[in-house]
């Protein structure tokens, strides 16, 4: 890499929130779930680096209630304050299965690329 060439810090770090929505539907397509354990579980599929901010998953939880991907209510059993808890719809599993047949197309073209790479490599060596 010459001196002038800028190396990126994190390839495709800007990109990471894409797959947040798809992150929150896979949680829910488990159980349903309030938005502290959200940000738990979907910290488990390394999208984001570290804890997800809570107003962003919570900006996200919205707007897939907007969508019509997620439903939610308020649980008041229990101890502790009311928790509004989140579930996937029919039209969300939708979603979320359009978002996995992306994510493997994107990753097949990524290990093509790579293979490529590894490929024009050892014609060098």
């Amino acid at each position: 890499m010459s001196r002038n060439t800028k190396r990126p810090r994190h390839p495709g770090s800007k990109k990471a929130e894409r797959y947040i929505q798809p992150s929150i539907l896979l949680a829910l397509k488990s159980k349903a779930s309030y938005g502290y354990e959200l940000i738990q579980e979907i910290s488990k599929f390394g999208f984001v680096e570290g804890q997800a901010p809570p107003g962003m998953i919570y900006r996200h939880l919205r707007e897939l209630e907007e969508n019509g991907w997620v439903v939610s209510q308020w649980e008041t059993e229990g101890a502790g304050p009311a928790k509004r808890v989140y579930q996937i719809t029919p039209e969300g599993l939708d979603v979320l299965s359009y978002w996995i047949d992306y994510m493997n197309s994107q990753a097949e073209k990524l290990l093509k690329f790579i293979a490529s790479f590894q490929n024009a490599s050892q014609k060098e060596n």
